[in-house]
């Protein structure tokens, strides 16, 4: 099943950045910590050009801390960009990026116009909340599903500094088929348009290979099984997805591991590598 999600209004917003991008002097993009390469939307460098750029790597406190090093270290390789890992407990961090924007733009803007910091965001990846913690108020409207902000917003923050927050939004195709499923699992894409099923497959797949020690302890497995299904059907067992004559419930069970996987209650893991 290859998954994709872009309604007509992620279309219009991208049509919309494309238009205000003249008068921006740097850009913030809010990336998933756990999936910095499949969160990070391949429309934006087109838009861009050589403006400035802070990537922020949202959810650090979900993600494997020693990825998140790595990540930061590849993308601080690309010219004029800046990396910062956020964890949502840590607001001094958060406050922190407008006084790094005025520092990687410090020249003064023509006329004494303000300052302009545009922020995107694939959806649900918690930008919204970033900026509510930014500006020490809440402004932006929050939610834990995707596409709770839908149009274009300036936020004055002081006298010298404006930052346009912008709805967050995908990409026509999303490639590899890996990305598409990455996104779902960790909440980017309606759950309304993907089977809880499928993309369970494909997360207790990764997990299987990657952090069996994670899941050992989350669901006290003496054993990790060797396949998906395997998996599934032993959580099942130990959390009462099973009908009668024993049939597993495999909806309720997918379910179930997905926003488990997504709350970060398995631990801190990431499913990308530089």
């Amino acid at each position: 099943m290859r998954i994709n999600w872009y309604p007509g209004h992620m279309n219009k917003a991208r049509r919309e950045i494309g238009k205000v991008m003249p008068k921006v002097d740097l850009l913030m993009e809010v990336l998933d910590a756990r999936i910095p390469m499949s969160s990070e939307n391949p429309l934006i460098p087109p838009l861009r050009g050589d403006k400035p750029f802070i990537k922020i790597l949202n959810k650090a406190d979900l993600a494997d801390p020693n990825l998140t090093a790595q990540w930061v270290r590849h993308l601080e390789k690309q010219p004029g960009v800046k990396a910062i890992p956020i964890q949502k407990d840590r607001i001094s961090e958060v406050k922190g990026l407008v006084t790094l924007a005025r520092k990687m733009v410090p020249e003064r803007r023509p006329g004494g116009r303000p300052m302009m910091a545009m922020i995107l965001g694939i959806p649900n990846v918690g930008k919204s909340t970033l900026i509510n913690t930014m500006i020490g108020r809440a402004i932006a409207k929050t939610g834990n599903k995707p596409a709770v902000t839908q149009q274009q917003a300036r936020i004055k923050l002081g006298k010298d500094f404006v930052l346009l927050d912008t709805p967050g939004f995908l990409w026509p195709r999303l490639d590899p088929p890996e990305c598409g499923y990455r996104l779902a699992v960790t909440g980017a894409v309606k759950d309304a348009v993907i089977e809880f099923d499928d993309i369970a497959f494909f997360a207790a797949e990764f997990m299987i290979k990657t952090y069996p020690s994670l899941l050992s302890v989350k669901y006290k497995l003496d054993v990790i099984p060797d396949t998906p299904l395997e998996l599934l059907e032993a959580i099942a067992a130990k959390r009462g997805c099973v009908g009668k004559g024993g049939v597993v419930n495999l909806h309720k069970v997918s379910e179930l591991f997905i926003r488990e996987l997504r709350s970060g209650t398995m631990g801190r893991l990431s499913m990308e590598r530089p």
